[in-house]
């Protein structure tokens, strides 16, 4: 069988070896897929091993995503706009192709949803790495405006340099980023440490979405304070990460799998394991 992984550090909480097992069985495609650990000082090392054991593909997880892009011998577009590789695919002159399928994933599940994209505005809070892979495949969906807010509007400054090309895209503070959004999407890690972002209500309206990339058992503080406003459209990212393993199987396999009956079967595992 062909062999993959995800590599990360840690690794053992990762849902990746379930998703692609659901995945091979619907599709039919015969491969094993496995969770590996890297020393934190010896990611290149691990990814070697694995190679040469015949590994075919690997998904990356953090903190191994900018070394990840270093080692790659190519890279997708939105790889290199995105500045990390969370999938690697061996070519056949044994080189690794390096993309980023998480903003194509976050996409492929706003719209699942029914998110209006085309001609919204939308409001994208934090500017880190899960922002950075975000931005072209949003902007790709050709909303009226996008706007980065972040603590540091440093940082959501340069990110709306970088990918201002690409579409209406500004920076503000986090504190006042503007309001009446129709969209607004979490990329921050907020969630994971169970903190409250200090925004303005005024950023919504009651028709607004709102979506966390974050998941877990229980709701998230962000989609909590969303829930206190009255908002209806509440969504957490655990079809965002379905999605973005999804566009790693097509790179491997070529083969497009059908996300739902995987998203349902994991919400109901993660749901059992409380």
């Amino acid at each position: 069988m062909d062999r993959y992984a995800v590599i990360g550090h840690p690794i053992k909480h990762s849902q990746s070896p379930f998703i692609h097992g659901c995945f091979a069985e619907q599709t039919g495609e015969r491969l094993d897929y496995e969770r590996l650990l890297a020393p934190l000082d010896d990611f290149a090392g691990t990814l070697a091993r694995f190679t040469g054991e015949g590994g075919k593909g690997c998904n990356i997880t953090v903190p191994f995503k900018t070394q990840a892009l270093e080692l790659a011998g190519e890279l997708t577009e939105r790889a290199r706009l995105a500045g990390a590789v969370n999938t690697l695919h061996l070519q056949a002159d044994g080189r690794w192709l390096g993309d980023n399928t998480d903003g194509a994933g976050l996409v492929l599940d706003l719209k699942r949803l029914g998110v209006p994209l085309a001609g919204a505005r939308i409001l994208l809070l934090g500017a880190g790495g899960a922002a950075r892979g975000a931005l072209a495949p949003l902007l790709a969906e050709q909303p009226a405006e996008l706007v980065i807010a972040n603590r540091t509007q440093a940082r959501a400054d340069e990110l709306a340099q970088r990918f201002g090309h690409l579409g209406h895209i500004i920076s503000a503070p986090l504190d006042t980023p503007g309001i009446g959004f129709d969209v607004i999407i979490n990329s921050t890690s907020a969630s994971l440490q169970g903190e409250a972002l200090a925004l303005d209500t005024a950023v919504c309206h009651p028709g607004t979405w709102v979506y966390d990339m974050m998941y877990g058992r229980e709701e998230t503080v962000f989609l909590a304070w969303a829930r206190e406003l009255g908002l209806e459209h509440r969504h957490d990212g655990l079809g965002m990460l379905v999605g973005q393993a999804a566009e790693s199987f097509y790179l491997w396999r070529g083969v497009r799998p059908d996300m739902m009956p995987v998203l349902t079967a994991l919400r109901a595992r993660l749901e059992a394991a409380t």
